[in-house]
C-alpha cells in the first residue's frame, strides 16, 4: 500500500467517523481533537475503523502518533504490511 494510498484510507475513514468533517478541509497538521473537535469515542471509533481497513493494531499508547494526518500517514505506513 502506498503512502497516498494510506492517507486516503485515513481521510475517508476520519470523515465516515466525523461525517460533518469535508475531506478537503483535513490539512496535514490539523490535530483530530483540537483541531477537528473528535471525541474520544471519535477516535476509539477511528482507530477501530482503520484496524478493519488496514489489519493495523493501535496501541492506545501510540494514539498520539495518528493525531494529525502527517503523523497517521507516517505511523500507519510503518506498521502497515507490504
Amino acid at each position: 500500500m502506498t503512502e497516498n494510498e494510506i492517507r486516503t484510507a485515513f481521510i475517508e475513514e476520519l470523515t465516515k467517523v466525523a461525517p460533518d468533517i469535508a475531506p478537503e478541509d483535513v490539512g496535514d497538521d490539523d490535530h483530530i481533537q483540537d483541531d477537528l473537535e473528535l471525541d474520544s469515542m471519535d477516535v476509539l471509533n477511528l482507530v477501530t475503523a482503520l484496524h478493519q481497513r488496514l489489519g493495523v493494531d493501535i496501541p492506545e499508547q501510540d494514539y498520539p502518533q495518528i493525531a494529525t494526518l502527517a503523523l497517521a500517514t507516517g505511523y500507519l505506513v510503518s506498521k502497515v504490511a507490504f
